[in-house]
């Protein structure tokens, strides 16, 4: 996939992702690979700067398997934020779209 594709709506993902349920670092990554191929040098920064903004909250929790675990968690002004990318994203996608069809038409 195009870089670029990929940092555009990689953010997108990744709050849709914890809108679903509360996530740890790892648990993302991996909920996010599914849609984009992302490893966690690209994730965790991109948490730390949406919890600096304050669309998400940390907790830690205990884990069966090591250390606690820290959740994300979207905030109400995440889930604002939220819903104005994807808004975004929704009206820019069927923008293009509507390009790509126009264009094809006239091969």
């Amino acid at each position: 996939m195009n870089a670029q594709f990929k940092k555009g709506v990689l953010e997108l993902v990744v709050l849709l992702s914890v809108t679903k349920k509360d996530m740890y670092g790892y648990e993302l990554v991996s909920e996010v690979s599914k849609v984009i191929d992302v490893n966690e040098g690209t994730i965790y920064p991109l948490l730390k700067r949406l919890t600096n903004e304050h669309y998400f909250e940390t907790y830690l929790k205990e884990s069966t398997e090591g250390p606690p675990r820290k959740y994300y968690h979207l905030t109400a002004a995440g889930l604002l934020y939220k819903d104005s990318l994807k808004a975004e994203w929704v009206d820019f996608n069927r923008k293009v779209n509507q390009f790509i069809k126009e264009s094809d038409r006239d091969d």
